[in-house]
């Protein structure tokens, strides 16, 4: 079963293909680095580096040439910052600033995509990207404005069949709250049977929030982090080298260390109260946000000084360049936020060693999540992976880049494996009652 990856980064998605006997033989991403540990990783492949629009018809060319039967699988996780509903009020901003056009050109690399989709028509295509992709609208080959879902459809809908669905990787055992638009398309006579009973491709899903009789509850952090090494945003605490090279975090300055300090386990640094031990008032107004003309802002009015005994609040504050006062920092509800042991992680993102990134504290101790643990919380750790070129361990920007930006294998895991099965035309209720029969 042979694949082609598009937008491939650095081949974390085509881990899930590899572990069902899927070989990816044609890859294309636009960042050399980024290409090299693909290339390190997959080295069966034919990487084709560069802007997907300048290297479509070497894509083409290449498979037809070297292959005589379709591909079985074709796999697309374009870019998704100009999709992406977090970046959203800063793009309207800065539209209606004039700074910049309205419409992401970004979004638009779905039709060269397409092109090499309609010219090589795999048996299979999994799109995979942000659930805003649903919103987005883009100029076509004839410039006219559409929704780039109805036109994947549009342009695959006559051979084709299939569904774009919002999925929480958690659902699959991920662990970690991460809500993607999944498309899953066939021209198999087998697939568009089936597709016709079920109406969609997708695997059921394994886990639930609370679990029940079917499902295994979520997977937390407790459950994937609890017993790894301690670490602190401290000088001297803050790796673990002799445990993993990746086990490490930044070092924290005394403001954010002290602001972090002193927040709980589940809240935001914006909300904490007085540290004066002869006051300790708990009764701070807390933070908030509202929307101001469209756009979702936080409240300017959140105390930064306790308001019974005046001193300054363990919150996040900045210092006023024409006054050289102090000022609570502009920031949500979600920044400087501790996440909950009992709880999958929120959407690991490439700036999850920021400590003011959503909700990315450690749940009890003073530093973010370490490397190591991000590539737990992604399930990275759970395949055979390397981040090391030519013997050398890569950056760590460019691993931090690779978490955040890839889809957890273990989802693409559970859809090829699904789409296999569907190819395949297995009576899944026949498979499930012979288990039964069997531990009967």
């Amino acid at each position: 079963m042979k694949a082609i990856s598009l937008f491939s980064s650095s081949g974390i998605g085509d881990l899930g293909l590899k572990a069902n006997g899927i070989t990816t033989v044609v890859a294309n991403e636009l960042i050399p680095e980024r290409a090299e540990l693909f290339e390190t990783n997959f080295p069966e492949a034919r990487m084709f580096v560069g802007d997907i629009w300048d290297v479509k018809q070497d894509i083409i060319d290449f498979y037809t040439e070297l292959y005589k039967e379709n591909p079985f699988l074709i796999i697309a996780t374009p870019p998704c910052q100009g999709m992406s509903s977090n970046g959203m009020g800063k793009i309207l901003s800065d539209y209606r600033k004039g700074l910049r056009p309205k419409f992401d050109e970004r979004n638009r690399l779905i039709l060269p995509t397409l092109d090499i989709i309609e010219a090589l028509e795999p048996d299979w295509v999994i799109f995979e990207n942000v659930p805003n992709m649903v919103n987005t609208l883009i100029y076509d080959e004839k410039e006219e404005l559409v929704n780039i879902v109805d036109y994947i459809f549009e342009r695959l809908g006559k051979k084709y069949v299939g569904m774009a669905e919002v999925v929480d990787a958690a659902d699959y055992g991920v662990p970690q709250n991460r809500k993607r638009l999944i498309t899953i398309l066939s021209k198999n006579e087998k697939a568009k049977s089936y597709f016709a009973q079920t109406s969609s491709f997708l695997p059921a899903a394994t886990h639930c929030k609370k679990g029940n009789l079917l499902l295994q509850p979520w997977r937390t952090l407790r459950d994937v982090l609890f017993d790894i090494p301690p670490l602190d945003g401290r000088k001297g605490k803050n790796s673990r080298p002799d445990f993993h090279p990746l086990h490490k975090v930044p070092l924290l300055d005394e403001k954010k260390y002290f602001w972090i300090q002193h927040t709980p386990e589940g809240e935001t640094a914006f909300n904490n109260q007085c540290q004066n031990p002869d006051c300790m008032f708990d009764g701070n107004a807390r933070h908030g946000a509202s929307k101001r003309k469209g756009i979702n802002q936080a409240n300017r009015d959140t105390p930064l000084y306790c308001e019974k005994c005046g001193s300054l609040l363990p919150r996040p504050y900045v210092k006023d360049k024409e006054t050289g006062s102090l000022r609570l920092m502009r920031g949500y509800v979600s920044a400087y936020k501790r996440m909950k042991w009992d709880e999958p992680a929120s959407t690991i993102t490439k700036n999850f060693q920021y400590v003011s990134s959503d909700n990315k504290i450690h749940p009890s101790q003073n530093r973010v999540l370490s490397i190591y643990e991000a590539l737990i919380l992604q399930t990275i750790a759970d395949y055979d992976y390397s981040f090391e070129v030519d013997g050398r361990l890569v950056r760590d920007g460019l691993i931090r880049d690779t978490i955040g930006e890839s889809v957890p294998p273990l989802l693409i895991d559970l859809l090829c494996r699904n789409i296999i099965e569907i190819s395949l035309h297995l009576d899944k209720n026949s498979k499930q009652r012979a288990k039964i029969s069997i531990t009967t």
